[in-house]
């Protein structure tokens, strides 16, 4: 099972947008990701961060994940399948249709200290905007 931690992060809210994505191979080896997301809010960006990292994964076949987010937003989101601003429902959905395709989908919350190298890999991307 691979690990997979993402982050969105925004300069303004909204503003320059960006993702960012570390996955950890079962077999050591890293993948990292920086994608530019244009203006947006900094929740935005957390969900677009999100299904970047699905797509990356059912795009390369990396089925069986467990995602890491520092943000609760998203996590809370996923494990009740459900928002309750409406804007986000749109986001919510493309997410769920990408985590159906999934073997074995887990998410968990983890504290900010534990996904500094998805916020390094966002904060550059916002810098590529």
């Amino acid at each position: 099972m691979i690990e997979v931690y993402v982050d969105g992060a925004s300069a303004g809210n909204p503003g320059p947008s960006g993702a960012g994505i570390f996955i950890k191979l079962s077999n050591g080896e890293v993948e990292r990701y920086s994608i530019p997301l244009g203006i947006m809010t900094n929740h935005e960006a957390e969900y677009h961060a999100f299904i970047k990292a699905l797509k990356i994964c059912v795009e390369k076949d990396y089925l069986s994940a467990s995602f890491r987010t520092d943000s609760q937003l998203i996590d809370r989101a996923v494990e009740k399948r459900y928002v309750k601003k409406t804007v986000y429902n749109d986001l919510l959905q493309q997410a769920l249709e990408l985590m159906d395709q999934f073997e074995l989908f887990f998410m968990k919350w983890i504290p900010s200290s534990q996904n500094k190298t998805a916020d390094e890999l966002a904060r550059k991307a916002v810098q590529l905007n």
